[in-house]
């Protein structure tokens, strides 16, 4: 690809460009996704963005130059976001409260992770890019058969004032999971009681309305973007690790597996913020010492680099989780794709943290580092939401520390 637009010497600066323009489409779809679902429904726009995704990624196959390839990775990316913050908001929302946390961490990065793991086994066997790209596209059209397999969001038919709709889904999955349902799911009292609820439409102000609410959307902003700058960061600076770059790049993805794991394990059994906070530390810390290696001792580099994203990556997997469990229904899936703005943002700026490597070996691993460890500091004063049930309204959500 490099050399048949011939993206060398003087036009280099074009390679990085592609991949932060994929991240700027990501950024984008990170934004409108959040509120098509919360207007149009969850299910909905989950295909049509996945359509998006599969369609323009097969056109890709037929660039005829640069320009073009790029314009196609930035609509790709507008749609794979998409489909994956609303696949997450989706499930959580379908799922009860230990499956749900499963779900999160096991169920959606371990998926992820083995996607990740193909990637540099699909590119070492076909190195032709357009053939690459269609053994990369073509998994997309299995999932048109889930269409008629995954349900709607019963929680956001129900604030959307759908009793009937929400009630066939709920007494459908009692009936598979062999739980006998009540006679009446939803009492008249408790209708009367959502239609406020109801009628009002969320906008993105909504997630600064009052200063409590302001003061955690601000704080997870900051969690999200930093977060991301180290996730990926690591993660683009596999190519500058010594030996094969698809053994390296294989290895990063390799290690999210069991960084997934514990994550997991966290999560179920200690609160949040120090979860999190731990596991920020850890990361940080851990790729701050990497300046003080000796020069030839190179596998121990790669092995702190690795131990970095290990916790780096157990940190980014929760986030989705404790997001998901600040913020009430209405708004979930707006926060959510907020946040999600602001983490590719931080993907977008993460290679030009890479390229100034260039000038100093040790000056992004020491920029990376100290800004994760200094967001594992701020997460502490977030709310915990460990053992506290989902919110519904804005009057339930916590209160920052």
């Amino acid at each position: 690809l490099l050399l048949q637009w011939n993206l060398v010497c003087e036009d280099d600066w074009k390679a990085p460009l592609t991949t932060s323009l994929f991240f700027v489409g990501v950024l984008v779809g990170s934004f409108i996704s959040g509120q098509l679902s919360d207007r149009f429904g969850r299910k909905n726009i989950l295909f049509s963005t996945m359509a998006v995704q599969t369609g323009f990624s097969f056109l890709q196959i037929f660039s005829t130059s640069w320009e073009m390839f790029t314009v196609l990775f930035l609509i790709v990316g507008m749609g794979q976001i998409s489909n994956y913050v609303v696949a997450f908001i989706l499930g959580t929302e379908i799922l009860g409260k230990s499956v749900r946390i499963i779900f999160s961490t096991l169920g959606v990065c371990i998926f992820f992770a083995i996607g990740y793991m193909l990637l540099p086994l699909f590119a070492y066997f076909i190195r032709d890019w357009r053939m690459l790209l269609l053994a990369l596209t073509v998994p997309g059209l299995f999932c048109i058969p889930l269409w008629w397999i995954i349900p709607e969001s019963p929680r956001w038919l129900i604030s959307q004032g759908r009793y009937k709709e929400a009630e066939v889904i709920i007494r459908k999955a009692a009936k598979i999971n062999g739980v006998p349902a009540p006679a009446m799911l939803f009492e008249t009292t408790e209708m009367q009681d959502l239609k406020p609820q109801q009628q009002q439409k969320a906008i993105l102000l909504d997630l600064f309305r009052t200063r409590n609410i302001a003061t955690i959307t601000i704080m997870s902003l900051l969690l999200w973007f930093f977060t991301s700058v180290g996730y990926f960061g690591l993660s683009l600076s596999t190519p500058n690790w010594h030996g094969d770059a698809y053994v390296n790049c294989f290895l990063s993805a390799v290690i999210e597996v069991p960084a997934y794991v514990i994550a997991w394990l966290l999560l179920r059994s200690f609160p949040r913020r120090y979860s999190l906070s731990g596991t920020l530390f850890l990361g940080g810390g851990v790729v701050l010492f990497i300046q003080l290696v000796p020069a030839d001792l190179h596998i121990l580099s790669v092995g702190l680099v690795m131990l970095g994203k290990f916790g780096i990556t157990a940190a980014f997997s929760m986030l989705y989780v404790y997001n998901v469990e600040l913020y009430p229904t209405l708004v979930r899936n707006m926060a959510v794709g907020a946040t999600s703005t602001a983490s590719r943002l931080g993907s977008i700026v993460a290679p030009y943290f890479v390229y100034l490597g260039a000038y100093e070996r040790f000056l992004p691993y020491i920029l990376m580092g100290s800004l994760t460890v200094l967001i594992g500091i701020l997460t502490l004063f977030l709310p915990e939401s460990y053992g506290i049930a989902l919110p519904e309204s804005f009057e339930q959500m916590l209160k920052v520390k």
